[in-house]
């Protein structure tokens, strides 16, 4: 065990296991003091949440910068930027599930929860095997490379007014066949019983469809992470820390998520801007600071030109 993580990261067995129980006890701090059952999460509590969530990040961030090296500081603060990025257009899809399958909002922070934490699983599985195929095929990061480039171009076509029935989705009918559902509700209950038949609530539904949204999704992060960084660590860490807010920053953003006009664009530049960097890694090595600058800049475009139109139409419909 030992072997094969001084192959894929400089970080040591024992951060490995410090990080993923620090995870799990920040989780269940987290489930405690922001999850109770029953009750809608407000957007102040939910911007305090996210403050520190982001603060924990940073602070991690900084700890390992010092501990590892600046070089792989850097990395990581990119890929936790991508990462956060492309978590909030994954905001989309959730508000879209959430409206689809009506769940109400006091239910909503238990279904993210538990779909964060399936997440986190599945994210550290592609990693690890993304890790190992990277040191074991360097013509991997061709690949990798292509991926990013079509999603871009793929985000670029998509219009914001395409609609998906996720009712009618594969995860959904596939589910619906293999177990009794039910369109009622039973307080914050994935399960429930109806005419004593144990019954899947519309809960369960909407956290299968996230974690089946959060599969593909993970097409497009985990080779943008490893665009960044080769090391495994880094783009555990940074991915999961990315993870990890995305549930606060959804009830921060859900009432004006879809003002971001402009986001999808800006995912397009950086995703193209990082495919093309890694589709050239063998002929020009772009450094760690102009790559971090150009995201940066990239989405502060994206967000500010958002916020300006929107303001402006605003101020038309006044």
């Amino acid at each position: 065990m030992e072997k094969f993580i001084s192959a894929v990261s400089v970080a040591p067995a024992w951060l490995w296991i410090s990080f993923c129980i620090g995870v799990v006890i920040l989780l269940l701090i987290d489930l405690s003091l922001f999850g109770k059952a029953g009750h809608k999460i407000s957007r102040k509590t939910a911007l305090i949440e996210s403050g520190i969530w982001i603060g924990i990040s940073l602070l991690f961030n900084l700890w390992f910068g010092f501990a590892f090296g600046k070089d792989l500081g850097m990395e990581f603060l990119t890929g936790y930027l991508v990462e956060k990025s492309l978590s909030v257009d994954n905001l989309f899809v959730i508000l879209l599930i959430f409206s689809s399958f009506k769940i109400p909002d006091k239910y909503q922070h238990r279904v993210l929860f538990y779909g964060v934490l399936g997440a986190i699983v599945l994210r550290a599985f592609f990693i690890v095997v993304g890790a190992q195929l990277l040191h074991s095929f360097h013509w991997i990061l061709y690949v990798f490379g292509a991926i990013l480039v079509i999603t871009a171009i793929k985000f670029l076509r998509e219009s914001d007014d395409e609609k998906v029935d996720v009712e009618e989705s594969f995860a959904t009918r596939t589910i619906k066949k293999l177990i009794p559902t039910t369109t009622s509700f039973d307080g914050s209950k994935f399960f429930m019983l109806e005419n004593g038949i144990r019954k899947a609530t519309p809960l369960f539904l909407a956290l299968i469809v996230i974690e089946v949204t959060d599969l593909i999704f993970a097409v497009d992060s985990i080779p943008a992470v490893f665009a960044v960084t080769q090391d495994a660590f880094v783009a555990f860490a940074s991915n999961i820390l990315a993870i990890l807010g995305l549930r606060a920053l959804y009830f921060v953003l859900a009432d004006w998520v879809g003002k971001l006009r402009y986001l999808k664009p800006g995912l397009a530049a950086v995703l193209g801007f990082i495919g093309v960097k890694m589709l050239l890694t063998d002929v020009y090595k772009i450094s760690n600071w102009v790559s971090l600058l150009v995201i940066f800049m990239i989405l502060l475009t994206a967000a500010l030109s958002s916020w300006y139109v929107a303001r402006a139409e605003d101020r038309k419909a006044k």
